[in-house]
């Protein structure tokens, strides 16, 4: 009896896009959108922070509120955005959070107080939140594995020119409009990111993701918003050991730990938790938060000392910030090149030592340190970054199988965007706090409600001080050296953070990330809790 031989089924190759450049070149304006509302901010601060019509007469608590408001509603929404990106669509995705940051900029531009801007800006969280894993998702779509590291690393330094544009194009708006012109600048970029994306994204899904999970959502959203208001209050009230402290931040880090148990359980989570059971991809994502950490809770503190303590329009603090962005742009693609060629792990611990290098070196500066000085540590800065972020997302992306790239980008910027939010409250206190213990003592002779509001901040300070006329010099320049030390601290406690990073890196990093998708046991890992 003769046996039939068995024919073997070949797969035919996956087909990738033709267009795929064109679709990066889409993909990058719809990411200088959200990285520019971030960076033109920081140049506005001082601004909002200045008494009616000038600005909204903000407090430092509400001016971290601001910064943290969309940082935070973008985190805890890209657990859910995520899903619907594979699920619904990512182009889908992708114009539907244009269209809701086109509106809430607009709104943003015309808020009548603090408050209603820090609303504002979360409904900016939610247009950022629907926008940004989309265009990571659709780029491991389109892009070969061979062209992976490339096209993220293209990806990573269009975040450091939008990083770059920001702060510039912020402070020429500022030179010349109010305040909410730092908001109205998205309109253009929107029409044309809508534009382009209609004209040139492929649609792509993944229909086997799991559904959405609500309660999940819920519980991040609270545990962090309770996490950061006990911390940003913290550093109002400096008592740390008020009730109205310590109770929110432990009723966040409870909410937050019933976020993990019930994430654990759920079969269908918004954040698997069992990705984090590959080594690569929780290593990187823990570099990545702690590298933003220290990165955005430090460009907090540095654009007040640019223009309270140095006395420099947002234009100028705009340029001064300039080095710190070109750096990170001219030195991704290198990076992303030297970690192919040497490995993940020593890149990402040379970028995160440089970053500790260079806020050691901010503790070391003053109202007279020479510009150059100031340049210098700014491109250290940005070089550490640039030797963190394209290897380390490209650590976290080759981590998980080609459909599971939606997942892989949300969590990926959500760690980043908590990693920004946690170093805004966490520094912007300890900044608040070391402010206020310096600077008490010189404001003793003020009235009780004039000195209150002079504690707030160093701007506020500078304010009461110029009413007095010549009588407040000296309070002025008590002012100024209370900032300085206060950043020193600051500054301090940002290069512990980014050590911290560096040591993660050497220790659970891999020498050496693999294009190749994971094997079907790795995969079956990380589906097990979100088969449908």
């Amino acid at each position: 009896m003769t046996t039939q031989p068995q024919l073997r089924t070949v797969e035919p190759p996956i087909a990738f896009d033709t267009r795929r450049w064109w679709v990066l070149g889409v993909l990058l304006v719809s990411l200088l959108l959200v990285v520019l509302d971030t960076s033109i901010l920081s140049v506005a601060l001082k601004t909002l922070a200045q008494s009616e019509p000038v600005g909204l007469g903000a407090s430092q608590s509400a001016l971290q509120w601001s910064v943290d408001s969309y940082t935070l509603v973008f985190a805890a929404l890209l657990f859910t955005t995520g899903v619907l990106a594979d699920r619904w669509g990512r182009k889908r995705t992708l114009l539907a959070g244009l269209v809701v940051f086109g509106g809430c900029s607009l709104w943003s531009a015309y808020a009548g107080s603090a408050d209603e801007l820090i609303v504002a800006r979360a409904g900016l969280g939610v247009g950022g939140a629907l926008v940004m894993p989309a265009t990571l998702a659709v780029i491991m779509d389109v892009f070969p594995p061979a062209e992976h590291a490339k096209a993220i690393g293209i990806w990573a330094g269009a975040a450091g020119l939008a990083v770059a544009v920001g702060p510039i194009a912020g402070g020429a708006l500022l030179e010349h409009f109010w305040w909410g012109s730092v908001f109205l600048i998205n309109i253009p970029i929107v029409v044309v990111g809508t534009v382009a994306a209609v004209a040139v994204v492929p649609e792509s899904k993944d229909p086997r993701r799991g559904g959405f999970d609500p309660v999940g959502v819920a519980l991040s959203v609270v545990g962090l918003t309770l996490l950061v208001f006990g911390v940003i209050k913290g550093g109002e009230s400096d008592d740390w050991t008020e009730a109205q402290v310590w109770g929110p931040m432990l009723g966040g880090l409870a909410v937050l730990a019933a976020f993990v148990a019930w994430e654990r359980r759920s079969r269908r989570p918004a954040l698997d938790i069992a990705l984090f059971r590959i080594p690569r991809f929780s290593a990187a994502v823990t570099v990545i938060g702690l590298v933003f950490f220290a990165l955005l809770g430090g460009t907090f503190f540095l654009v007040f000392y640019l223009q309270s303590v140095r006395g420099w329009t947002p234009l100028e603090a705009g340029y001064c910030l300039l080095p710190l962005a070109v750096a990170q742009l001219a030195f991704s693609p290198p990076a992303t090149l030297a970690a192919k060629r040497i490995g993940v792990r020593p890149v990402c611990v040379t970028g995160t030592l440089l970053t500790t290098l260079a806020f050691l070196a901010v503790g070391t500066v003053d109202e007279h340190t020479e510009v150059w000085v100031l340049e210098a540590i700014l491109f250290v800065l940005g070089i550490g970054i640039a030797c963190v972020m394209p290897p380390a997302t490209t650590a976290v992306m080759s981590a998980l199988p080609r459909e599971r790239a939606g997942t892989g980008s949300a969590v990926n910027t959500t760690f980043r965007q908590v990693g920004g939010a946690l170093g805004v409250a966490v520094l912007g206190s300890v900044l608040s706090t070391a402010y206020r213990s310096n600077v008490t003592d010189q404001l003793a002779a003020l009235p009780r409600g004039v000195r209150d509001k002079a504690e707030d901040s160093v701007e506020s300070t500078l304010a009461v001080a110029a009413s007095l006329g010549p009588r407040g010099s000296g309070m002025a320049a008590a002012a100024v050296d209370s900032y300085v030390s206060a950043m020193h601290v600051a500054a301090l406690v940002a290069a512990g953070v980014t050590f911290l990073g560096a040591l993660v890196s050497l220790l659970l990093l891999p020498a050496r990330t693999s294009e190749a998708r994971p094997g079907r046991e790795a995969v079956a890992r990380t589906n097990h809790t979100t088969e449908v």
